[in-house]
């Protein structure tokens, strides 16, 4: 009866005096996860900086090669910004304007 009106204590780690366990490892799997994902939206925007015409010059692309990159490029582009203007929650004409800005921006000046 030592523990009479104590309620039950988790059991203790010796480095700390308390067990931790379970929640700090999903604390630390979830804030790994948020750093993996930036790193990755960082990168994939690190190389959705170079717009498709600079990537068709970069490749010295031409004619008809040249025309098909571009329009798969825009087809891409324009995927990609459907999503973020779905991520952000926009419909109507805010989400024309930013689909339509985004492509336009991804795409790049026409030579």
């Amino acid at each position: 009866m030592a523990n009479a009106g104590q309620a039950d204590v988790p059991s203790k780690n010796a480095n700390t005096g308390y067990d931790f366990g379970e929640l700090t490892t999903k604390i630390i799997m979830s804030k790994l996860f948020a750093i993996l994902v930036s790193a990755l939206w960082l990168t994939s925007a690190h190389a959705q900086a170079t717009s498709c015409t600079a990537a068709a010059a970069e490749k010295k692309l031409a004619g008809a090669a040249k025309n098909s990159f571009l329009k798969k490029c825009e087809k891409d582009a324009t995927a990609q910004c459907e999503a973020a203007a779905a991520e952000r929650k926009l419909a109507g004409a805010a989400k024309t304007s930013h689909v339509k800005k985004c492509v336009k921006d991804a795409v790049g000046p026409a030579d």
